[in-house]
């Protein structure tokens, strides 16, 4: 698992939103990016999450913040979660964990006395020149746009 830390280049990476579009991060070139990484669509802590970010979209729009979503969901999931949501923004289809593992968020992970393989639910703010300039551990799912909006205002 790799150990990314704040001042490190963000990993590039090249993977399929729900539309199956490739998207790049030099597609945000020059843009505040949060790029979260989360277990699954459609259970409850990742709704949570998303229906945060989407309530908040406006204000984290208004700070120049682009935002995506990855997990190893497939693209036929990640419209339904988009469509039922009303989601506003990218969710990346990682099926192979290649971005995942990039990211270090795959790991172990333990649930009700089980151990076992699954992403961490972690949110990385890269700044104008792809510098990682905070990573949110265990962001917090139904406050998630105040964490990013928080930590991107404390680096200006």
């Amino acid at each position: 698992m790799k150990h990314l830390k704040v001042g490190d280049q963000a990993p590039d990476f090249t993977v399929n939103n729900e539309k199956g579009e490739a998207i790049s991060m030099a597609d945000f070139k020059g843009q505040k990016l949060a790029i979260y990484f989360y277990p699954k669509d459609m259970t409850p802590g990742c709704t949570n999450q998303a229906c945060n970010l989407t309530e908040n979209y406006a204000a984290l729009q208004e700070e120049g913040i682009a935002i995506i979503g990855v997990s190893a969901d497939d693209e036929a999931r990640h419209q339904k979660f988009i469509d039922k949501y009303n989601i506003p923004f990218t969710l990346l289809a990682d099926v192979d964990k290649k971005m995942i593992n990039d990211y270090g968020v795959w790991g172990l992970k333990k649930f009700m006395g089980k151990e076992y393989d699954g992403i961490h639910r972690t949110t990385f703010l890269i700044n104008e020149e792809g510098v990682i300039t905070h990573i949110i551990e265990k962001p917090k799912t139904k406050a998630h746009a105040e964490e990013i909006l928080e930590a991107f205002n404390e680096k200006n």
